[in-house]
């Protein structure tokens, strides 16, 4: 007896994006269409401009589609209403995006831990290994302003984590990280992720850190393109 397949963690199904300019409407994205397993990692790569974050966004539920769909877990977020998609991120996405996104009032410890605490998955001992792995287990008592970018971008990295989602976003985080450190949270990264049995797509610029996953996704002129 056969059994079906589980449903891809994270899949595309023919999406479209268009953005109105002066010069008339641009598609970013002309049909782009992926699977991705629970406890895969697929790189996405392409030029600036060729949809990447975009299609980032359309997978988180914060920018909608054009055409097609994003399934997570089987489900179309498109059909959600906001405040089920607004669910599936606090509990089912999890997203490190360039801009950090701390919060300004709450000390390290305590931006660690937001995500969880809102997923109903705050596990102290398991935020102070991953502030150890990331290496600001120093830093805990102090606030978003008195970091540096690198390690604000490992707070959030450590706040994504947290919350044990089950598909990771995340836009160039090892972006604002010298060449070293940002090894070590990629490991950290892609091992957190195999051990959860999550997905992680993990848009880079890197050739290198892109040979790292078990996929790539490369975009060209908003298609998928042989990198």
């Amino acid at each position: 007896m056969t059994h079906p397949e589980p449903p891809a963690a994270l899949a595309a199904r023919d999406l479209v994006k268009r953005f109105r300019t002066g010069e008339g409407p641009v598609e970013v994205l002309r049909g782009v269409s992926f699977d991705l397993a629970p406890g895969r990692s697929m790189a996405l790569t392409g030029e600036s401009g060729s949809g990447k974050s975009t299609l980032l966004h359309i997978c988180a539920g914060l920018e909608p589609a054009d055409g097609g769909a994003v399934l997570v877990a089987g489900q179309d977020i498109a059909a959600l209403p906001e405040a089920a998609r607004a669910a599936l991120r606090r509990g089912t996405l999890g997203l490190v995006f360039q801009q950090f996104n701390l919060i300004p009032s709450l000390d390290v410890a305590r931006n660690l831990a937001f995500q969880a605490r809102l997923a109903g998955r705050h596990d102290p001992a398991q935020v102070a290994e991953l502030a150890a792995r990331l290496g600001i287990a120093d830093l805990t008592a102090r606030y978003p302003e008195e970091l540096s970018g690198g390690q604000q971008q490992r707070v959030a990295i450590g706040r994504c984590l947290a919350a044990r989602p089950a598909v990771v976003l995340a836009d160039e985080p090892t972006g604002n990280l010298d060449e070293a450190t940002g090894d070590r949270v990629l490991d950290l990264l892609l091992e957190a992720c195999r051990d959860a049995g999550a997905a992680l797509l993990l848009v880079t610029h890197s050739p290198r850190l892109a040979a790292r996953c078990d996929a790539r996704l490369h975009l060209h002129a908003g298609l998928v393109a042989p990198a």
